[in-house]
């Protein structure tokens, strides 16, 4: 069974629809719960759902685009004993964006060793053509770019026909407005805190300015979505991200890079 954080409660066969409840507006009576995920195939078994109440504790997601490729197995092996709640994992295609990275083989194989939820973030041209070969490969939660989405209701409805969570992906220049008209149909949505290609970048500092409007624009709209931050994520700025509204956040390069991995993804998750 995957364990993806926060304190959570179990159920199997859950429908989606009886699984989410509203914690942001538990102050004005409401209660929100969130089906975090996500999932365990066992045979005969189907799929179990693993629920969390949102706000009682951040998930942090390790990118592996910035792990050891020359020991990826020996970087998963410490991702599944560390505190890291997902594995994030970055699709590149040298077209959406000027960097090429890893595919559907690299991710089967990943899902093979990993014990944790595979959160694939697709920065590809017409993601809408793979979104069964992703399920197929491993993914459980599957984000997809606005900017590269011609359909996007369309996608998020087939991501999630395929049993995956659906998220979409914002870059730094799209506005929170473009939501509007979907967020509720939304599990998920990824902010860009760098422009998206390459690891290691400079935070942008507007993030915190669009995690806020985003966050009135879940609540405004009784949403049951979460807040993913990924892009120059660090120890420094964690925390404000954290008490602006994110609820994962994606750190690359300060976890791989850092002398203790398991250590500082521990520091990341008792922020």
């Amino acid at each position: 069974m995957y364990n993806v954080g926060y304190q959570h409660f179990l159920a199997s066969s859950v429908p989606e629809t009886l699984a989410w409840t509203n914690v942001d507006m538990f102050l004005h009576g409401l209660v929100r719960v969130l089906p975090f995920i996500v999932v365990s195939y066992g045979v005969g078994l189907g799929v179990e759902f693993i629920f969390a109440i949102k706000n009682m504790k951040h998930l942090i997601a390790p990118s592996l685009l910035s792990a050891n490729f020359a020991n990826l197995e020996g970087d998963i092996n410490m991702l599944n004993k560390s505190e890291a709640d997902w594995f994030h994992l970055d699709v590149m295609d040298g077209v959406f964006v000027p960097n090429i990275s890893f595919g559907i083989p690299v991710i089967k194989a990943i899902k093979k060793l990993a014990d944790k939820p595979l959160d694939v973030h697709l920065m590809i041209v017409q993601p809408e053509r793979y979104i069964s070969a992703f399920k197929a490969a491993g993914a459980d939660i599957l984000t997809i770019h606005m900017e590269a989405s011609t359909h996007l209701h369309r996608s998020i409805a087939e991501i999630k026909t395929e049993g995956m969570k659906a998220g979409v992906v914002l870059n730094p220049h799209t506005p929170i407005s473009t939501l509007t008209d979907i967020i509720s149909d939304l599990d998920m949505v990824l902010l860009m805190s760098v422009n998206p290609g390459f690891g290691g970048q400079k935070f942008i500092e507007n993030t915190y300015r669009k995690i806020s409007r985003l966050k009135d624009l879940i609540i405004k709209s009784d949403a049951n979505t979460l807040i993913e931050i990924d892009g120059g994520v660090n120890l420094n700025n964690a925390p404000k991200l954290i008490e602006t509204g994110a609820d994962v956040l994606v750190a690359g390069n300060t976890i791989f890079s850092s002398e203790n991995p398991s250590q500082t993804i521990k520091t990341l998750k008792d922020l």
